[in-house]
C-alpha cells in the first residue's frame, strides 16, 4: 500500500490593520492591508472566509510567525486560537481585505478585539476557504441568514448581474442594524426584538411564494434555525442538495471552539435524518 504524501505545511498570511469603522451598533468593520497580502486572493466565492489567529492566553510567539513551529514547540493550550470570519470585500489592486465583526459588548474574543484594534497592528490568518457563489444559470436565488451571514449575503447580492431574480432575508436585532448594500435586490430586514434567533426568518421563508424555475439557495446562521430551513427546502420543497449552500455558522450556547468540535457530527446527523425523509417521500 502506497504511503500517503505528507501534508504540505500551511503558511499563514500576515497583514496590517489599515482602518476600522463602526457600521452599526453591533457590527464593526476592520480593513487589512499590506504586502503580506500579495499572495492572497478571494475572488472566486462570495462566501470566502479566513481564520484569524489570536495568541492564546497572552502567549508570545517567535518571529516570523509559523503555525507549524508553534504547534511543534508550544503546549497545546498555548496554540493560537482561531476565529472564522467571512470576507466582506477583497480589493486585489489595493491589497485590502475587509472583514465585518458582530459585536456583543465584551463577550467573545474576536468582537472585542475588532473594537479596540488600532491601525498598524499586525494580524495573522489562514485561508481563504469558501465554496459558494450564485449560480448564474439558476432561475432565481434565495438568500437567508442572521447577522453572521450578512457579509456573505451582501457580497452575493452585489455579485448578481442586473436583472437577476432574488429574494433575500436577513434577521437582525432591530432597525438600527440595517446596512446599505450596493445591489438592486431589495433585502427584507427582519427585526428580531425579543424573539428567538431565527424564528422570524423561518416564518418569512415559509411564507414566500416560490417563483417558477430552479432556485439556488444560500442559508446560513445559527444552527437550530438552519436545521428548520433545511427541512423546509430540502424535504418539503424537494430542492436538490447540489442547489443548496446551507449550514450553521454558529450554535446558541457554544463558542466557536465547541461548535467546530461538534459541527461535523451535528450536520451529518441532521443530513441523515432529513435525507432519509426525502428518500422515503420520493419512494412513496
Amino acid at each position: 500500500m502506497a504511503e500517503r504524501p505528507a501534508r504540505k505545511p500551511r503558511k499563514p498570511h500576515s497583514a496590517q490593520v489599515v482602518r476600522t469603522e463602526r457600521l452599526t451598533p453591533h457590527m464593526q468593520r476592520v480593513v487589512l492591508g499590506g504586502e503580506g497580502l500579495a499572495e492572497f486572493s478571494a475572488d472566486t466565492c462570495t462566501d470566502h472566509y479566513v481564520k484569524l489567529l489570536f495568541p492564546a492566553g497572552g502567549a508570545t510567539y517567535p518571529e516570523p510567525f509559523d503555525v507549524e513551529r508553534i504547534r511543534a514547540e508550544f503546549p497545546r493550550e498555548q496554540w493560537p486560537v482561531t476565529r472564522t470570519y467571512t470576507v466582506r470585500a477583497w480589493d486585489p489592486e489595493q491589497l485590502e481585505l475587509t472583514l465585518d465583526f458582530v459585536i456583543h459588548g465584551d463577550e467573545g474574543l474576536a468582537g472585542p478585539w475588532a473594537t479596540r484594534v488600532q491601525p498598524g497592528e499586525t494580524v495573522h490568518f489562514m485561508g481563504p476557504g469558501g465554496a459558494y457563489a450564485p449560480d448564474t444559470d439558476a432561475d432565481w436565488h434565495l438568500l437567508a441568514g442572521d447577522e453572521s451571514a450578512l457579509p456573505a449575503i451582501a457580497r452575493a447580492l452585489e455579485s448578481l448581474p442586473e436583472g437577476a431574480t432574488a429574494h433575500a432575508f436577513v434577521e437582525i436585532s432591530g432597525p438600527e442594524e440595517e446596512q446599505k448594500i450596493d445591489s438592486d435586490i431589495e433585502v427584507v430586514w427582519l427585526h428580531r426584538g425579543d424573539r428567538p434567533v431565527g424564528e422570524a426568518l423561518v416564518e418569512a421563508v415559509r411564507a414566500l411564494e416560490f417563483p417558477e424555475g430552479r432556485v439556488h439557495a444560500f442559508v446560513h446562521g445559527e444552527a437550530a434555525f438552519v436545521k428548520d430551513l433545511r427541512a423546509l427546502l430540502r424535504v418539503e420543497s424537494a430542492i436538490p442538495r447540489e442547489d443548496l449552500s446551507i449550514s450553521g455558522y454558529w450554535r446558541l450556547g457554544h463558542n466557536e471552539d465547541g461548535w467546530q468540535a461538534s459541527k461535523r457530527e451535528w450536520n451529518a446527523k441532521i443530513e441523515a435524518e432529513q435525507e432519509g425523509v426525502t428518500g422515503a417521500t420520493a419512494a412513496a
